[in-house]
């Protein structure tokens, strides 16, 4: 089915949302689609949350919290939960849209679930997209990943603000403190705050760990905030924090982010397709992929360009 215009999604609710995204998943009108996406990329509405971490860390119950509380203030919000898949069948496997509690009759908020299927950085091959159409619809749109390793960083790649859990008392703390994944988040969530002692010793063990990361003088520095869902201990905290990178991020620095992840959009998207020796391949026959395409008006429409010149003829 072709997309209806953003106008028509915007006033469409749930049931023409849903359409857009079933048209994304099944490639469905691919010109149609591809210039859709770039009017979607070039109206940018609401901002963008990337929520990740170990699994069992707790993050669908967080997702669950921050959508509740951003509903209470009066925003509307777009949730893509991305779930193992299903080795039979490629589908969701566990479907965390169960442990993320909405009302149904609530044409402010919308969940969608994604099956990882075979990619291991933590998203799916339609988070972008879906990402991107969400957010030109909603005030807020929450990327919840699949539970992720030390190596697994996607959800940069679509995130305004990346929101790194780790758990108490699980070796967590120890493990983010190697080289680079300590680079990824923006704000640092230490959940279960009710374990008392152990997570406070999580949580200092990562400030301990900020410490050693090398940044530019005026680099933003990931907080480290203690909270609890249970019992709502440290929402607040968390809430001041993400704003308060939002509030560093700026015009200017929020433009330079979403431009750099175009860029990494453009060449994920020929590297899946045709591997790494492709993506040479593609950028000797298109050396300006990552500059020009990326910041074109039709970056979609650019990709499909460049990806029908590495076609092999």
């Amino acid at each position: 089915m072709k997309p209806a215009s953003l106008e028509a999604l915007r006033e469409g609710g749930k049931r023409a949302l849903a359409q857009a995204l079933a048209a994304i998943e099944t490639h469905a009108g691919q010109a149609e689609l591809a210039a859709f996406l770039d009017q979607a990329c070039r109206d940018a509405r609401g901002a963008t949350l990337g929520l990740t971490g170990p699994p069992g860390v707790g993050k669908s119950t967080l997702t669950h919290v921050l959508v509740q509380r951003w509903r209470a203030r009066g925003e509307t919000v777009g949730v893509v939960a991305v779930d193992p898949s299903s080795r039979r069948t490629g589908g969701a496997l566990l479907g965390d849209r169960a442990r993320i509690s909405t009302d149904p009759a609530d044409r402010g908020v919308f969940v969608r679930s994604m099956a990882a299927r075979d990619r291991l950085g933590g998203l799916s091959d339609q988070t972008v997209a879906a990402m991107v159409v969400m957010r030109a619809v909603f005030d807020r749109v929450l990327i919840e990943s699949v539970g992720i390793g030390q190596s697994e960083a996607d959800v940069a790649m679509v995130a305004d603000t990346v929101v790194l859990c780790i758990q108490p008392g699980s070796g967590d703390s120890l493990q983010f403190m190697k080289a680079g994944v300590m680079e990824l988040p923006d704000v640092i969530v230490v959940t279960k705050a009710d374990m008392g002692t152990a997570a406070r010793r999580a949580k200092a063990d990562v400030e301990g760990a900020l410490t050693l990361v090398a940044r530019e003088p005026d680099a933003w520095v990931a907080p480290v905030v203690l909270i609890s869902a249970a019992t709502g201990d440290g929402l607040d905290g968390l809430t001041e924090a993400i704003a308060g990178h939002r509030r560093w991020l700026g015009a200017e620095r929020l433009a330079e982010r979403r431009h750099a992840q175009e860029a990494q959009w453009i060449e994920e998207a020929v590297r899946t397709r045709f591997g790494t020796a492709g993506l040479a391949a593609a950028r000797a026959i298109a050396p300006e992929a990552a500059g020009p395409f990326a910041r074109e008006q039709a970056m979609t429409a650019a990709l499909d360009r460049l990806l029908a010149q590495a076609e092999p003829h």
